[in-house]
């Protein structure tokens, strides 16, 4: 059991969520046997600003989740997002070892390897190489080249960079709580595991995941990871301007923002918003409805659609995603997303649930924890054997470091000799 134990970890803005499932191979279902978030302390934005507060949050929520899952954490997958992130398309081209053979294992390895020789800055880390397409013999539009003919391979990949000075600070509080880390895992992307379906990223679709601190935005064209980003606003940006609009506390701001999110959505709306059953220190017990939602949220909303439509057009997929937008994270279920949403952006748009799991789930089903979930999800395929017993190359690849490739190669094919 112990052997199929997948844990991740979402170090966020405003919470830090710790999940601990079993990849059960009898059902092929992830089954969530723990689960623990707590609030946040030494992250803004996504970044690590103090790493003993940090520490300590992460201590806490991971010591919950293992009481609950009966199970220690020795190893996580962790989430990463935030303004730091970064993304490029590379192109490799490599000639086949055998050109009298078929394409293997190695060829791959070597024109992904190729592909990630880019110019990179001292201050900057690649966490994620995504083979987007092959490509043999000028033939495109391959997904897997392994097992066909030909003399040249060249591969177009997806790279996403992160800072090293934030990724170093997170695996120190790894270290500091004797946790292995598995890998760096973009929230945006952990969260389109969790809730895009096959069918949307094949036509083209665009992920928000709407966190406190940030937006991270994966797009996705023709089945493949194109584009990804960060926007440095957030949902706590929306609490900021009640609590100035009201002239209340930040705290007593966002329980009205949940409060609205989870009273009105969808509902009949009365002119007046009955807050009393809140118990504000500042004794507010009704406010207009019109005030609240058309002056003061509306127009923020309008500010973070205007970013990503901004962002979409910067990518120059945007003619490119006729299944819109999916909307996920902590501020998704804000009150006027979607009718807000479609108006500026003009583009289908979906508020996205976590999906493909079981167990306990009935916390975990909200869209605030999609990238916990997705990060389950991400280690379970990567940790994947197919039925002949290998395991999946493609998801081995991306660990390939620049530098050690022959090591790593090496290791590559350890695991392969009984």
């Amino acid at each position: 059991m112990a052997d199929n134990l997948i844990c991740g970890i979402d170090i966020g803005s405003s919470k830090i969520a710790t999940v601990v499932g079993i990849d059960t191979s009898e059902t092929n279902e992830l089954k969530i046997i723990g689960f623990n978030t707590n609030i946040a302390r030494g992250v803004r934005k996504g970044l690590v600003v103090d790493i003993k507060e940090a520490t300590e949050a992460v201590e806490a929520s991971v010591e919950k989740a293992e009481r609950m899952a009966g199970h220690k954490i020795n190893k996580a997958f962790i989430a990463v997002g935030g303004p730091h992130i970064s993304s490029l398309n590379s192109h490799g081209i490599v000639a086949v070892s055998n050109p009298q053979g078929e394409i293997n294992e190695e060829d791959v390895a070597r024109v992904v390897e190729a592909a990630k020789a880019i110019s990179l800055s001292s201050t900057r880390r690649i966490i994620e190489v995504i083979p987007r397409d092959y490509i043999v013999d000028g033939q495109p539009g391959i997904k897997n080249p392994i097992g066909m003919s030909g003399v040249r391979l060249e591969v177009e990949t997806h790279i996403i960079t992160a800072s090293t000075t934030n990724l170093k600070n997170q695996e120190r509080i790894l270290s500091d709580l004797g946790i292995e880390n598995e890998g760096f895992v973009f929230s945006g992307m952990a969260s389109s595991e969790a809730v895009l379906t096959d069918t949307e990223k094949e036509l083209g679709i665009v992920l928000v995941d709407i966190g406190a601190g940030k937006i991270d935005l994966s797009i996705y064209v023709d089945g493949a990871l194109s584009y990804s980003s960060s926007i440095p606003i957030g949902a706590r940006h929306i609490s900021n301007d009640i609590a100035v609009g009201l002239r209340v506390s930040l705290d007593s701001a966002e329980k009205i923002k949940v409060f609205l999110s989870k009273n009105l959505v969808g509902k009949k709306k009365n002119p007046q918003i009955n807050l009393s059953e809140l118990d504000l220190p500042e004794n507010l017990t009704d406010v207009s409805l019109k005030t609240l939602v058309d002056g003061i949220v509306a127009p923020r909303l309008e500010e973070i659609f205007k970013l990503i439509f901004d962002e979409i057009e910067k990518s120059g997929f945007g003619q490119q995603i006729p299944s819109g937008l999916v909307i996920t994270g902590g501020g998704a279920l804000t009150i006027g997303m979607l009718e807000t949403g479609k108006r500026v952006v003009g583009l289908p748009i979906r508020i996205g649930y976590p999906e493909k799991i079981s167990g306990l789930v009935d916390e975990i089903l909200d869209p605030q924890y999609s990238t916990t979930v997705g990060l389950l999800l991400y280690g379970k395929n990567n940790i994947s054997v197919d039925p002949d017993g290998f395991k999946n190359f493609g998801k081995i690849l991306k660990d390939f470091k620049i530098g050690n490739s022959v090591s790593s190669l090496k290791n590559f094919f350890k695991q392969f000799i009984p």
